[in-house]
């Protein structure tokens, strides 16, 4: 499963960005997804995920913030980022997780991945 993650941008900080994470060739509905970030110099880590039934988790750090969602007729993952913060700026990734299998909050936990998508959020 090949996963295209895009959306991202520059944004001032207290603005939006929705990214969108779409597989190409499978049907998404039935895959956990999570996303993830990567700031230079810190190790990648877990926003948050949606199970095949509409369930999510948030880290802390972006709770109440940040919303995870799936339109399955439209084969597509989003996450909704509201009030961004410059401590925010990351490539962010979106991964599935295999049929069956709950989200995961750990990176080595799902099997696919997509290339990233570049959030830059200006003070």
């Amino acid at each position: 499963v090949q996963l295209q993650a895009c959306g991202g941008g520059l944004v001032q900080a207290g603005g939006s960005l929705r990214l969108s994470c779409a597989p190409s060739g499978r049907t998404f509905s039935s895959y956990a997804v999570g996303w993830f970030r990567q700031a230079p110099g810190k190790e990648r880590e877990f926003i948050g995920a949606i199970d095949w039934s509409g369930n999510t988790n948030y880290a802390d750090s972006v709770k109440g913030r940040f919303t995870i969602s799936r339109e399955n007729a439209k084969n597509t993952v989003y996450l909704q980022m509201n009030s961004l913060k410059p401590e925010d700026t990351a490539v962010y990734y979106c991964a599935a997780r295999l049929p069956g299998w709950v989200a995961g909050t750990v990176a080595g936990q799902y099997d696919y991945w997509g290339q990233g998508t570049q959030v830059t959020v200006s003070s």
